[in-house]
């Protein structure tokens, strides 16, 4: 598939997307179970951190992620340039649904909201749905933004490309 596809930008802007969470119920998180809740309030949970877009591999049993990123992340933004089209586009791209949050060994990395809900943690104070900052991802040294990283379209042997970041 080709890989133009169109940007809206309101879609596509960081701070347009937490800026809407002022229409969800303050802190629906801590009352309503994951599977309780709807689509918006389940997007809402992602914090945009961008890891869930690098790629992984699975050896003796436990997920190792590695520092190349799926071609259509921005990582500067750390959102998906097709966002609405990722699934046409990139065969292996996952949606985070609830099999996908419990799935063992997991590789939805330890920072995720879906997984620290669902394990009984709260949301961490840098969470756009705390700050209500898109920008407050970035500013915690959450996401991806600034980190070295490579184009998956670059990577050789991705067993190079293996990291031991804290957050993952």
């Amino acid at each position: 598939m080709s890989e133009d596809f169109a940007i809206e930008e309101d879609d596509y802007n960081p701070q347009n997307r937490v800026d809407e969470f002022k229409k969800l119920e303050p802190e629906f998180w801590k009352h309503k179970a994951l599977k309780d809740m709807n689509a918006y309030e389940w997007e809402a949970l992602c914090d945009g951190c961008g890891k869930c877009c690098l790629n992984k591999l699975e050896i003796k049993g436990k997920i190792k992620f590695t520092n190349a990123y799926c071609r259509f992340l921005d990582c500067k933004s750390c959102l998906c340039k097709i966002y609405k089209h990722r699934h046409s586009a990139v065969a292996d791209c996952r949606d985070i649904d609830l099999e996908a949050v419990r799935e063992k060994p997991r590789w939805l990395p330890k920072t995720c909201a879906y997984w620290l809900l669902d394990n009984g943690y709260d949301l961490p104070p840098w969470h756009p749905l705390i700050t209500g900052q898109a920008a407050s991802v970035i500013q915690a040294g959450m996401s991806l933004s600034g980190r070295d990283l490579i184009n998956e379209t670059k990577v050789e042997d991705y067993e190079a490309h293996i990291v031991d970041w804290q957050d993952l």
